[in-house]
């Protein structure tokens, strides 16, 4: 069966590179977004599904499915089915009726929960302890066609967005490539979604990933989770009152525990830390929040790589009255 893969980020690769290993299927194009703006010198940069694409010779069709050429341009390809992973647009009803079989997309949640643009990065926050993936033919509603198949995974206490989405890239390439051969031979049984009220995936803007400290230590621990690596947990270190903010992007925190705080050589002054203010020592930082302190792990300075938030500490050279937020 020769099919379309429509996708865009390097979560979507996996899934494109399986499909193309499976015996029975045939990408005979791909479709993505128009190469994007990246970095201070705004040059133009292909995605990486185009670029796995150009690397073995797959057709690239990059016009919008809003464009009048779109259509047109899916039935040259001769495909019957299409499997979608992170496409980035919205199928109108007259592009999911221009092939013959339909087309499929690959969720990254347990549907029907979380259907949406930001899945991971909700359960994350939620707390969920388990999430997985959905391969479901895509009908007009948001996420709510039938579902072929399904995968699950447990969210570890330390799992951010990013580690969940390499683990489910994978799941999901071995799913999709499933379903897409029941499609292809005829098998398929989608199964309608159970109705109900569920929880929905809203977008994570970057005002919704400055991180709060006045919240109990497990809400700020998720937050930094679920906004890791992108959009990134933003904050404001201040070294006092008085001084501008700089901004910092915060990768890498845990929660410490009354036993960590208690064999501190800072016990007392962590016990007493309030929210969003910074304690460190040689080898810790430390950030209050409504109950216990956050140690923060990892930072990432406004213009600066990536480093241990000790290595930052140091050479901010914090003292009594620093403070995140």
């Amino acid at each position: 069966m020769k099919i379309i893969f429509a996708g865009t980020p390097e979560v979507a690769v996996p899934s494109l590179e399986k499909l193309c290993e499976t015996d029975g299927i045939e990408v005979a194009a791909v479709i993505t977004r128009p190469d994007a703006p990246v970095g201070r010198g705004r040059k133009l940069k292909p995605s990486p599904v185009k670029t796995y694409a150009l690397e073995n010779s797959i057709p690239v069709i990059e016009i919008s499915p809003r464009d009048p050429d779109f259509i047109e341009a899916v039935n040259k390809t001769g495909a019957q089915a299409a499997a979608v992973v992170a496409y980035g647009h919205i199928l109108a009803q007259k592009v999911l009726d221009s092939l013959p079989l339909g087309w499929y997309n690959l969720h990254f949640s347990l549907l029907p929960q979380w259907r949406g643009a930001a899945p991971v990065q909700r359960a994350v926050w939620a707390g969920d302890e388990m999430t997985g993936t959905t391969v479901f033919k895509i009908t007009a509603g948001m996420d709510s066609g039938p579902i072929l198949g399904q995968t699950t995974a447990q969210i570890g206490p330390h799992d951010t967005s990013g580690d969940m989405f390499e683990r489910l890239a994978k799941d999901g390439a071995q799913l999709l490539a499933l379903s897409m051969k029941t499609v292809a031979d005829g098998t398929a049984k989608p199964v309608e979604q159970p109705g109900g009220a569920y929880e929905k995936a809203e977008k994570i803007n970057v005002e919704d990933s400055i991180v709060r400290f006045n919240v109990p230590a497990f809400a700020a621990d998720r937050q930094i989770r679920a906004c890791t690596p992108a959009p990134g947990a933003r904050t404001a270190y201040r070294p006092d009152e008085k001084s501008e903010s700089i901004k910092i992007i915060i990768t890498k925190a845990q929660i410490a525990t009354e036993e960590e705080i208690n064999k501190s050589a800072l016990a007392e002054s962590l016990k007493n830390l309030t929210p969003g203010h910074i304690i460190a020592d040689k080898k810790h930082v430390w950030a209050g929040t409504a109950t216990l302190p956050l140690e923060i792990l990892a930072v990432k300075p406004q213009g600066k790589k990536e480093m241990r938030a000790a290595d930052w500490a140091r050479g901010a050279r914090i003292s009594e009255g620093a403070c995140f937020g």
